[in-house]
């Protein structure tokens, strides 16, 4: 599905609601909830999932019963996508709680509920709590198809582009360039969003691109319709040192064919997780942790977001690096994936 489909479905899914809402009349304020979703940018992948999650867990009042065709969500309850520049500033907001949910990487949850890493300076955010391990975001370094940059270490003295200060991307970029022996003094930052990088990577003013975020990405998708491009491995060796040096990157691997005419690469992934704070209502969390294993749930994420394997059950469950959410645990022990993991 293109991200236009998927935008217009999302827009769809938003009149439908709109629908329901006018057919059934006005419904007390009571029965119904906004759940806010925080994001990342329009050209982003965590934008496109957040979009889907939301549609998938929203059930507003006067909606169709679920087996009857209509939304299988929390009853109520209508989720938002909102943008925002990535995990670093949904977890801001989280914390300050305006924000309900949040899709942020492993290693930024892990650092921010410890107060480790980039968060060191900062009081650990001890009610941080998961929903769910979601997939595997892969790195991924973008050159042109005709450029001479064939290896990581040919970066040196060229513009890349990290994202905006203060991103998860750029955070990344500093850990795993620098982890491989470019310093920023080696290569010159540009600090842009995806959808801008792109612009000027298509007209040459930028010579590489340096993303985190599952494939297909958004903006690479549309630098590969505009020009022939080419991913940088990063080799066993390296990614073992990055692996040794800052735990939670995991071997991984960008599909042939993800964009058109690019083999399998091999890189470094780390997982993306849905968050919520501890005091969150239980039975909502349940909910929408229901909502997000429901079979519709499940077809409208593989379809709206191509090869980007979406974890099972009992990974998605287990292999969180910050304690469940008490509704999200219940639901767990509830299904048939068996008991969930305890919090501590």
């Amino acid at each position: 599905m293109t991200q236009r489909a998927v935008r217009f479905s999302l827009i769809s899914g938003l009149m439908a609601c709109l629908v329901a809402l006018t057919a059934a009349g006005p419904a007390p304020a009571q029965d119904m909830r906004y759940f806010r979703i925080g994001t990342g940018t329009s050209s982003g992948t965590y934008f496109t999932v957040g979009g889907l999650i939301a549609g998938a867990i929203s059930n507003p009042p006067g909606s169709r019963p679920c087996e009857r065709g209509g939304s299988c969500g929390v009853p109520g309850l209508i989720g938002v996508a909102q943008a925002t520049e990535g995990g670093i500033e949904n977890l801001d907001l989280l914390r300050s709680g305006a924000i309900e949910a949040a899709l942020v990487q492993s290693n930024l949850a892990f650092w921010a509920y410890g107060s480790l890493g980039v968060y060191e300076r900062r009081p650990p955010f001890a009610d941080l709590r998961a929903i769910a391990t979601l997939y595997t975001e892969t790195v991924q370094i973008v050159v042109r198809a005709d450029s001479p940059i064939r290896a990581i270490g040919d970066l040196r003295g060229h513009k890349v582009s990290i994202g905006e200060p203060g991103s998860a991307f750029a955070l990344d970029a500093r850990i795993i360039l620098g982890g491989l022996g470019l310093t920023e003094k080696k290569y010159t930052p540009v600090y842009l969003r995806p959808g801008a990088s792109v612009d000027q990577f298509v007209d040459g003013k930028i010579d590489a691109l340096f993303i985190v975020g599952g494939a297909p990405f958004t903006a690479i998708s549309d630098a590969a319709a505009r020009v022939p491009i080419r991913l940088l491995a990063i080799d066993a060796e390296a990614a073992a040192s990055l692996r040794r040096a800052r735990h939670l990157f995991t071997e991984a691997t960008v599909p042939a064919d993800v964009y058109p005419g690019v083999p399998e690469t091999a890189t470094l992934g780390v997982t993306a997780l849905l968050v919520v704070r501890a005091g969150l209502d239980e039975e909502l969390v349940r909910g929408v942790t229901r909502a997000l294993w429901h079979p519709s749930t499940r077809r409208a994420l593989a379809q709206g977001f191509p090869n980007g394997s979406f974890l099972p059950l009992p990974m998605a469950r287990d292999d969180t690096p910050i304690p469940l959410h008490p509704g999200a645990e219940r639901f767990y022990r509830e299904s048939d994936g068996g008991a969930a993991k305890k919090t501590p």
